[in-house]
């Protein structure tokens, strides 16, 4: 199974830019339906496919016209596993926002808004890094 066409590495960046505004929020207000919305968001990214997660959506249609064309392509796979990620510590953290945990809130968010941070600002993708080791390192099938 694909995991997509290669992507435009900048629309991941813009989406990760967006997200640190979209999880910021969250930390400073605590409102909680805003991270699960966020939540839905990595969601689709990672288990529909980037072309249709919201962000990406943005990006193509009011952004990408107004820069200048690239042929530079990323793979798609370690972007959406990084949505994956990013899915489990926003629901992680909505749960314990609407259950009342708020350390767990402010945990998730914060380790989320950490990562999207580090791609928006230093193009550095945590959880794509995370994909690369677990490729190199997690037996081939069919090897011993």
């Amino acid at each position: 199974m694909s995991a997509g066409p290669p992507v435009d590495p900048r629309g991941p960046r813009f989406a990760a830019a967006v997200t640190t505004v979209v999880l910021a929020v969250v930390l400073v207000t605590s409102w909680w339906p805003l991270l699960a919305a966020q939540a839905v968001i990595f969601a689709i990214g990672a288990f529909v496919g980037l072309r249709y997660a919201p962000y990406s959506v943005l990006y193509r249609a009011l952004v990408a016209p107004r820069l200048p064309p690239t042929n530079e392509r990323e793979d798609a796979a370690p972007l959406r596993f990084a949505q994956a990620v990013g899915f489990v510590f926003a629901l992680a953290g909505t749960i314990g926002y609407a259950v009342g945990v708020p350390v767990l809130g402010i945990v998730a968010t914060a380790f989320a808004l950490f990562a999207a941070f580090l791609n928006a600002a230093f193009n550095f993708c945590l959880g794509c890094e995370v994909y690369l080791l677990i490729r190199r390192f997690a037996p081939r099938a069919g090897q011993a």
